[in-house]
């Protein structure tokens, strides 16, 4: 897959980029370290600006974003409750209560993690769900997904130029850091679904 976004930035250059980053946004396992940090390599021999770069990356983004809000926006809350009516909510021991609770949760404090959720692999791109099925305000999730974004990509970008012909050991460091991000967050989920559980038990007695 490592060659074929190469042979795409090579031949389309900031058009690539925005189009590999947009489908990243929705197909996560797509690596966007590899466009960003190749990207930044490429503006130290063609014609490719870090400012051109960071700003066709954060439009991929943001547009990739965008598709997987308006898809949350189907899911609605509404249909959701519909769906734990039904068996997958007893089989889960989830409550109409469950959905209201999750999304006032996202309506006071979620709405930060859009922004904060950027730099997260994975994560990053399926937080554009919740917020749409939580109908956040669009011009919200607009600006948090840009700064993020932006952040994320002008780091990546930057550390690409500085590599240069090392860019892949760069690669390594970040491939690090997306193991270790989601180690963690898998444990950290694991934690909240015993806590939700233990609590709803609780509730039941």
């Amino acid at each position: 897959m490592q060659n074929i976004i190469i042979d795409i930035m090579n031949h389309f250059g900031y058009f690539g980029i925005f189009l590999l980053i947009a489908v990243e946004n929705i197909f996560p396992p797509i690596p966007s370290e590899v466009i960003l940090l190749f990207g930044g390599f490429m503006t130290t021999y063609t014609k490719l600006s870090i400012v051109g770069v960071v700003i066709a990356a954060t439009l991929g983004s943001v547009a990739g974003a965008i598709v997987l809000y308006y898809i949350g926006k189907i899911l609605n809350k509404d249909r959701l409750k519909k769906i734990v009516r039904g068996k997958i909510g007893k089989i889960l021991r989830l409550k109409e209560t469950d959905i209201d609770k999750a999304d006032a949760w996202f309506d006071t404090k979620g709405q930060k993690t859009v922004f904060f959720c950027r730099f997260i692999p994975i994560v990053r791109s399926l937080i554009s769900i919740p917020a749409g099925m939580s109908e956040m305000n669009l011009k919200k999730f607009l600006i948090y997904t840009t700064l993020g974004s932006a952040i994320w990509n002008v780091v990546l970008t930057i550390a690409g130029s500085i590599a240069s012909k090392n860019w892949e050991k760069v690669l390594g460091f970040f491939d690090q850091y997306s193991h270790i991000v989601m180690g963690l967050l898998i444990i950290i989920f694991v934690i909240f679904i015993i806590t939700f559980y233990k609590k709803k038990r609780k509730q039941e007695v």
